[in-house]
């Protein structure tokens, strides 16, 4: 069984906002991994920085407002915001992870998988 552990990465949606202009990427450090923050018009998007298919640096692509994808600066295969998935034919797919914001601030989940015994 999956759970969701959040983990506080901004105070406030307005210091995500500064931070990640309208149609623009930036990064930061989470759970030890460089993970990019992407703004659409549909929101706020996290996945991993680096791209499934051959390890470049997403954040050095292109936002796509109209797929709400990202751009690989190295091959252009564009990858989904919104799950990660390849949209480009490769079937490579890319960690998502989900963001929450709240009157606390702004939080990154990780999905952390839990056994359960009967």
């Amino acid at each position: 069984m999956d759970q969701i552990r959040w983990v506080k990465v901004f105070e406030s949606q307005i210091a995500l906002e500064n931070f990640v202009p309208h149609l623009r990427t930036n990064t930061i450090m989470f759970d030890g991994r460089k993970v990019l923050i992407a703004r659409t018009s549909k929101g706020f998007f996290a996945m991993q920085d680096k791209c499934p298919h051959n390890g470049a640096s997403l954040s050095m692509g292109k936002c796509i407002d109209e797929h709400t994808s990202i751009v690989c600066p190295l091959h252009r295969y564009h990858f989904s915001l919104e799950t990660g998935r390849g949209l480009s034919g490769v079937a490579d797919a890319g960690r998502t992870y989900p963001i929450k914001i709240t009157e606390e601030g702004v939080f990154l989940g990780i999905k952390e998988f839990s056994w359960k015994f009967w």
